[in-house]
């Protein structure tokens, strides 16, 4: 029933094919001219009806903007609405669902997998610390920043300038390097 009556309401015209199949039937030769007539009131009734409904249509239209005018509602508040209503049902639906879910682990996962690394990396920054090539590296740091501390500090009876001292500083270093810590130490005295 409910096909009948939109099929009635339809205000589309009849395209391609069902226009090209109606023309071609010839209905005329098969009704009296009493049918003919009774054909043509049904029309004209059908034309009216058709009018008076568009017509009814029309005036709830515009009857449905004033209510909501009234209210408050608009267009902008409509797709406000709208968006909301769709939002809240793909949230819904279970494949939102699984997704989320899916998601979320991978979250939890990556933010393990990150601490993880991070305390391999401070690991391995503390072996480093206290491993004997770092130990010697610090130590031969060491001495030279006291020995520029004693020789610009004025300790130094020669005195001399600071560029002198970060020569000799360097040059101490560079022996000491090359040649071990008595060796530096002696270069050192000599100065």
């Amino acid at each position: 029933m409910e096909a009948q009556a939109q099929g009635l309401l339809e205000t589309e015209p009849l395209h391609g094919r069902d226009e090209d199949a109606v023309a071609s039937a010839d209905f005329s030769s098969t009704l009296s001219e009493e049918e003919k007539e009774e054909l043509k009131a049904e029309l004209v009734q059908l034309e009216d009806e058709i009018t008076t409904l568009r017509q009814v249509l029309s005036a709830k239209e515009r009857h449905l903007v004033e209510i909501k005018q009234k209210l408050g509602m608009n267009l902008m508040n409509e797709l406000k609405q709208n968006f909301s209503k769709s939002w809240h049902d793909m949230q819904t639906t279970t494949a939102y669902k699984k997704t989320h879910e899916t998601l979320s682990h991978a979250g939890q996962k990556a933010t393990a997998a990150f601490s993880n690394v991070g305390t391999a990396i401070s690991k391995k920054f503390g072996d480093m610390r206290n491993s004997p090539t770092f130990k010697s590296f610090e130590e031969r740091v060491e001495t030279t920043v006291t020995s520029l501390k004693t020789k610009v500090g004025g300790t130094n009876p020669s005195g001399g300038s600071f560029e002198e001292v970060l020569s000799s500083t360097a040059h101490a270093s560079a022996q000491s390097s090359a040649g071990g810590p008595r060796r530096a130490e002696e270069e050192e005295l000599q100065c």
